[in-house]
C-alpha cells in the first residue's frame, strides 16, 4: 500500500519572499512524522498548503494518489484530511456537542435529517477526546486544554485519513502534554498518517517514528528524532554554531548578593498557560542567560518582571516586592527592559532616543553618560543625527540597548537581542557585553535562542521550554548536561 500523503516539488511564494521551497514529504498509513523548525521556517505555511487555505506556487500534493494542489480546503477536507488548528476555533453559541455534530454533518442540506446516528456519533468522539463530561457546557466556559480536545474532535469528525496537527502542545500543562500525546499516538494506532507540526524537535521525539528539519522554507534534515537532533546542520539552525563557554572573570560563579528573586510565577494569556510555577535568582553584578527556543516564554518572563503582564507568585528586586508596582515604578526601581520589538521612536533621531533614555539625569550626569555610551557603540555617535527608523537592524539594537543603558540600570534585561542580525554585528555586540561585564557593576538578564551567543555571556544559564525551566547550572556544564535538552 502506498503512502496516504506524497508531498513533492511544494513551493510558495510570497511576493519577494520564498516562504517555501521545493518541499518534499511522504506519511504512511499508521505513521507520525514531525515536522520541526524554528519559527518563521515555514512549517504552517507547509501545513496550509497541503490543507488547501494557501495555494502553491508550484509542486503535488496527494491523498492516496489523487492530487489536490490548489484545492479549495472544503474539498481537500473531503478527499480524507483533517486540521487542527494552533488556535481553537469553536462556534462559541454551541455546545460542545454541538460543534462536533456540525463537524459531523453531510456536506448536502438535503441528507441533513436522514442522519439520525449523527448524535450518537458525536458523543462517541466526544469520549473519544476525553470530553464526555463537559458536552453540554459552551467553548467559552471550558479551560484552555478542553478547548484544544474540542479542536482535536472536530478535525477528526469524519475520520479523515490525514490528520494535520499544528503546535499541539503549546499553552499546555506538562500532564496535559502527556494526556494529548496518547491521544495523537492512538490515532498512529487507527492506521492514520499524522502529521505533527511543532519547533522543538526534543518535545515531540517520544511520539515521532520520524523528523524532518525545516529552515528559512528548505528542507535540513530527516530521519528518526534521534538523527535529526544530531544532525549538524540542525544544531546550527537551533544552537548558532558550537557550544563555546569563556570564563569570564575570578569570581564568576562565586556568591554574590541577590539582586532579583523570582518565585513560583505563573502567567495565562487568557486560558493558556505561557509560564508555569517558574523560580529564579541573579546575584548583583552576574550575567544570567535563559535559553530557550520561539515560543518558550523567555518574553512572558520578562514581561512578568518588568509588571507589563498579570503573574501569579512572588518577584522581588533588591529586597523590594515588585507586586502593584507599574512597569514604570518598575524601570525607576532599577529594572530596564530591552524588549525584542525595540520599540524605538522611528523619526526621532538616535541622539533624541537616547537623550529620552537620560532625561531623569542631572544635564552633567547625562553628559558624562552620553559620552560613555557613544564610545561603546561608536556607530551611534556617526548616526546621531539620523531618524532612528533608517537605521539598519543591527544599529536599531545597539541604539534599544544604548538607550536603555542611558536610564542607569542596575538590571538590565535582553530580549533577543541577536534576533535577524548578521554575524559582523553580533561580534560588536559581544564586545559592548564583554565590556560592560569588565568595566561596570551591571547585572544583565540575557533572553536567546541562540545558545552560541548566550553562552560567553553567562555566569549560569536556566534552559526554558514550555513555560517551565528544565535545568539551571552554570554555563560550563551546559553543553555537557543540556545541549540535547535545548534540542
Amino acid at each position: 500500500m502506498g503512502d496516504l500523503l506524497e508531498v513533492s516539488g511544494l513551493t510558495k511564494r510570497f511576493g519577494g519572499l520564498v516562504a517555501v521551497r521545493d518541499m518534499k514529504l511522504s506519511i504512511g498509513a499508521g505513521e507520525i512524522l514531525g515536522l520541526i523548525g524554528p519559527n518563521g521556517s515555514g512549517k504552517s505555511t507547509v501545513m496550509k498548503l497541503i490543507m488547501g487555505i494557501e495555494k502553491p506556487n508550484a509542486g503535488s500534493v496527494r491523498i492516496e494518489g489523487v492530487e489536490v494542489a490548489g484545492w479549495p480546503s472544503h474539498r481537500v477536507a473531503r478527499q480524507g484530511v483533517g486540521i487542527v488548528f494552533q488556535h481553537s476555533r469553536p462556534l462559541h453559541r454551541q455546545t460542545v456537542l454541538e460543534n462536533i455534530k456540525l463537524a459531523l454533518l453531510p456536506d448536502s442540506l438535503v441528507r441533513l435529517f436522514a442522519a439520525g446516528h449523527i448524535n450518537d456519533r458525536a458523543r462517541e468522539i466526544a469520549a473519544r477526546v476525553h470530553l464526555d463530561h463537559v458536552i453540554n457546557r459552551l467553548p467559552g466556559t471550558l479551560p484552555f486544554a478542553d478547548l484544544r480536545r474540542l479542536e482535536l474532535a472536530r478535525a477528526i469528525a469524519r475520520n479523515p485519513k490525514v490528520v494535520l496537527v499544528d503546535e499541539p502542545f503549546a499553552g499546555l500543562t506538562a500532564p496535559e502534554v502527556a494526556d494529548f500525546s496518547k491521544l495523537i499516538a492512538s490515532f498512529r494506532e487507527e492506521g492514520h498518517a499524522v502529521l505533527l507540526v511543532d519547533h522543538n524537535v526534543r518535545g515531540v521525539a517520544a511520539l515521532v517514528d520520524r523528523a524532518l528539519a525545516m529552515y528559512l522554507g528548505e528542507h535540513v534534515a530527516e530521519g528518526t528524532a534521534d538523527e535529526v537532533m544530531r544532525n549538524e546542520t540542525v544544531r546550527q539552525v537551533y544552537l548558532g554554531g558550537a557550544l563555546v563557554h569563556t570564563e569570564h572573570r575570578a569570581d564568576a560563579g562565586q556568591s554574590r548578593d541577590e539582586l532579583l528573586r523570582v518565585d513560583n510565577v505563573s502567567v495565562l494569556y487568557g486560558k493558556a498557560q505561557a509560564l508555569e510555577d517558574v523560580s529564579l535568582r541573579v546575584g548583583a553584578g552576574e550575567f544570567v542567560s535563559v535559553v530557550g527556543l520561539n515560543g518558550a516564554g523567555k518574553t512572558t518572563l520578562f514581561n512578568a518582571i518588568s509588571g507589563l503582564v498579570p503573574s501569579s507568585g512572588e518577584i522581588g528586586f533588591a529586597g523590594q516586592g515588585l507586586a502593584g508596582m507599574t512597569p514604570a515604578q518598575i524601570a525607576r526601581a532599577g529594572i530596564v527592559q530591552c524588549p525584542e520589538s525595540r520599540e524605538l521612536f522611528g523619526e526621532m533621531s538616535v541622539r533624541e532616543n537616547l537623550d529620552l533614555g537620560g532625561h531623569h539625569l542631572p544635564q552633567a550626569e547625562a553628559a558624562e553618560r552620553l559620552a560613555w555610551l557613544l564610545e561603546l557603540f561608536p556607530i551611534l555617535a556617526t548616526r546621531a543625527g539620523q531618524a532612528a527608523r533608517t537605521l539598519s537592524g543591527g544599529e536599531q539594537q545597539m541604539l534599544t540597548i544604548a538607550r536603555a543603558l542611558m536610564m542607569k540600570p542596575r538590571l538590565l534585561i535582553l530580549d533577543e537581542p541577536t534576533l535577524g542580525l548578521a554575524p559582523v554585528i553580533l561580534e560588536q555586540l559581544s564586545k559592548a557585553l564583554e565590556t560592560l561585564r569588565h568595566t561596570t557593576d551591571i547585572t544583565v538578564l540575557l533572553g536567546e535562542q541562540n545558545v552560541t551567543f548566550a553562552l560567553p555571556h553567562a555566569d549560569r544559564v536556566y534552559v526554558l521550554e514550555h513555560g517551565r525551566f528544565i535545568w539551571e547550572g552554570p554555563a560550563d556544564r551546559f553543553a555537557a548536561e543540556a545541549g540535547a535538552q535545548f534540542l
